[in-house]
């Protein structure tokens, strides 16, 4: 602007400020995926009713129980190659930039919503048999292995796809109804409400000497919540996924005129 004329000088916050402020940001965006399942509405619509605690239409029964899984996957023990300083007053703390890898943990976790209990676990990897671990570990102890149905709402994952996991699981544990979210919805399955937890409490900053440092501490702090946790409040209902549906509806059919 000054080579115009426009001003005799300006600083760069200033042009910052201006920008920020402005109603239309093109270099600023976010990515998202669009929904794509053709039955999104229906497998997210069935667990939100168990969040709500109906199923099929019908209220749940008090021995009824529902558990949200799955996998953080590759949770790195990064040992840093110079110790790292404690917070001082009107000081943060300092963590070397630089570290070495000690190998890493797949962290399986199941919550129940309706209990608020957690269950987990830490294997070398995820697939089948760490998942089946995990299912075993719930489900051997009560109220899970004499409730009338235990819920598992699970995603698309490797470990617990399809059909063929829900025989898989229900050949073993008759009483165990596995719950799909549809594809690219992590987000409404609850124990990825943990993990940003336990990824803000334990796993930030990451700085660990070993794998069985880094397995203590989550199994640890694992203990320690199950001690104080309570049910998650959540907010988002059947209106609401209408609301989001008939929105992306809108924004798809805006995207093909466009087009």
């Amino acid at each position: 602007m000054p080579r115009r004329g426009i001003v005799a000088s300006i600083g760069d916050t200033t042009i910052w400020r201006w920008l920020s402020e402005d109603a239309i940001r093109p270099w600023r965006y976010r990515s998202w995926i669009f929904p794509r399942d053709p039955q999104f509405s229906e497998k997210a619509g069935r667990i939100l009713d168990l969040y709500e605690g109906t199923w099929e239409g019908k209220p749940l029964a008090q021995e009824d129980c529902v558990v949200s899984a799955d996998e953080k996957t590759s949770i790195q023990a990064r040992r840093r190659i110079a110790p790292t300083l404690p917070p001082v007053p009107g000081g943060s703390m300092r963590v070397e930039h630089e570290y070495e890898r000690k190998g890493a943990w797949a962290y399986l976790a199941a919550w129940d919503v309706r209990r608020a209990e957690i269950f987990g676990r830490c294997e070398h990897k995820t697939g089948i048999a760490p998942f089946g671990r995990l299912v075993r570990q719930v489900m051997s102890q009560e109220p899970y292995r004499s409730a009338p149905r235990v819920f598992w709402v699970v995603d698309n994952g490797s470990s617990h796809r399809g059909e063929r996991c829900v025989e898989r699981l229900t050949r073993v544990w008759p009483n165990l109804v596995a719950v799909h979210t549809p594809v690219h919805a992590s987000w409404l399955n609850q124990v990825e409400i943990y993990f940003s937890i336990v990824q803000r409490k334990v796993l930030t900053p990451n700085d660990f000497n070993s794998l069985t440092r880094l397995r203590d501490r989550l199994l640890r702090f694992q203990e320690y919540y199950a001690e104080v946790a309570r049910p998650f409040q959540w907010k988002f209902t059947r209106l609401d996924l209408a609301r989001l549906m008939a929105k992306l509806s809108d924004y798809a059919a805006n995207a093909r005129l466009a087009a």
